[in-house]
């Protein structure tokens, strides 16, 4: 039975995707449920699972290419089985077209081999390109990869663990079938230059004729340089949403301080009250969830944003209330957004946090977690920075930074005291919302730090 594989679509707004990297190459055998390829929307890169168990017998789209969603993307069927009628020109609507020379992920590559030497190569343009840039054969590559599809990081791994060598001396290894280990580098550092491979290439054929070369100076060792990280996937997206929030918004931040001794207070007597019923302690970002939320429907101008729709643009105002909180992941920074979260009780907010958190945290954040916030919170307290200047996370109003909480001397009623202070930053987009009026919002806001009681009024 032949199995379809689609682009997903990720979310009600996902329109396309791009497909960022096969894990498979055709002719290998999937089981249902694997990761079979990572593919990019607006939002996030994520992986997208075989449909079916079989044989990947055929890949239609290429990587990079930006597909539609539900749009056939690869067939896996039986290894013998016939699959003609789906990618002929005759094939019916709904089933991609692909001319037969057009269906492999990559053009296999012939790379630059020891003599002798012509496998077919699968390699990335990426990888391709890395390649050629330092002089690496991917023959030499493939051999660390158990056959698999050459990527990028392959080629950049593959060249932490050789000898420094300048990209020429690389080529013409290469091209020689030079196992650069054997050679001796008299540059900076040790480094090989083309000048140590000639005279180990002229040793090759003439050893009797051919002098040492002179033993390098002895110089301090230089670290190895970081490895290039590329800028992909998650990562990518991240880059391209930052630089386009940059560019295109007009952000101003607004920061004061607050006194959080009452939040504190609240926070220590809810820990003691609700710790058993949770399973866990209420932190302060529950807090300045409900805390934002109920500030933007206090103040419903913060809570709107830009749309432009057949050449106009208006400030649309939103109805509900949904806050997103910018986490730390290994992937990157990604946004859980908690809907509704005006309504939401902060025992329902803390679960539904945690259980957002944890799946961002892993990798494994569903569509809809990462999208249709209206206002996001980033807090950078636990690292001890008072205050910032976020990013706008388009295409919302504003953010709200949180620096620490800290304790520091106070004026309390003509009195030095030590109080728990927190400073607010805000940065809003002027075009929608001028200075005073975000500068109340940010007040309301200190408002229900300092005085969180208000929050039952």
């Amino acid at each position: 039975m032949v199995v379809e594989v689609i682009m997903p679509k990720l979310g009600e707004t996902m329109e396309e995707g791009k497909i960022i990297e096969w894990y498979k190459k055709e002719g290998d055998v999937i089981k249902k449920g694997e990761p079979l390829f990572q593919l990019e929307s607006d939002k996030v890169a994520l992986d997208a699972e075989a449909p079916g168990n079989g044989v990947l017998r055929r890949i239609l789209q290429d990587v990079g290419s930006q597909v539609p969603v539900l749009t056939v993307v690869a067939l896996i069927a039986g290894a013998d089985e016939d699959i003609s009628k789906y990618v002929s020109p005759a094939a019916p609507a709904g089933i991609a077209q692909v001319q037969p020379e057009k269906v492999a992920v990559e053009a296999p590559t012939v790379a630059a081999a020891a003599p002798g030497e012509q496998a077919r190569i699968f390699a990335s343009p990426r990888a391709r390109n890395r390649a050629r840039e330092e002089g690496v054969a991917l023959s030499l590559v493939a051999r660390t990869v158990s056959g698999r599809r050459i990527v990028e990081k392959d080629v950049l791994a593959w060249l932490e663990a050789q000898p420094k060598a300048t990209p020429l001396a690389r080529k013409m290894a290469a091209e020689a079938g030079l196992d650069l280990a054997t050679v001796q580098g008299t540059g900076v550092g040790g480094r090989i230059t083309h000048e140590d491979v000639e005279r180990a290439l002229q040793a090759r054929k003439r050893p009797e004729v051919v002098p040492a070369p002179a033993p390098a100076p002895a110089v301090v060792p230089v670290p190895p340089a970081p490895a290039a990280v590329p800028l992909t996937g998650l990562r990518g997206i991240i880059a391209r949403r930052m630089a386009e929030s940059h560019r295109t918004t007009a952000p101003v931040t607004l920061t004061l301080e607050a006194d959080a001794t009452a939040l504190v207070d609240l926070r220590e007597q809810l820990k003691t009250a609700l710790a058993e019923e949770l399973g866990f302690n209420i932190g302060y970002n529950d807090l300045m969830i409900k805390i934002v939320a109920r500030a933007l429907k206090d103040i419903p101008y913060m809570n709107v944003r830009l749309v432009e729709e057949s050449g106009q643009a208006e400030i649309r105002p939103l109805t509900e209330v949904h806050v997103g909180l910018a986490v730390d992941t290994p992937r990157g920074l990604l946004v859980p957004v908690i809907r509704d979260a005006d309504v939401r009780t902060l025992k329902e907010v803390a679960k539904d946090l945690r259980e957002l958190v944890n799946r961002a945290r892993e990798g494994k954040s569903l569509p809809d977690d990462l999208t249709g916030g209206h206002f996001t919170i980033t807090n950078l307290g636990m690292f001890e920075i008072d205050a910032f200047t976020p990013l706008i996370n388009l295409p919302e109003c504003a953010v709200l930074g949180v620096g620490r909480i800290a304790e520091r001397p106070a004026a309390v009623n003509g009195q030095i005291c030590v109080r728990s202070r927190v400073w607010l930053s805000l940065t809003f987009d002027h075009r929608l919302v001028d200075g005073a009026p975000a500068a109340r919002f940010l007040q309301r806001i200190k408002q229900y730090v300092e005085q969180p009681y208000l929050l039952l009024a």
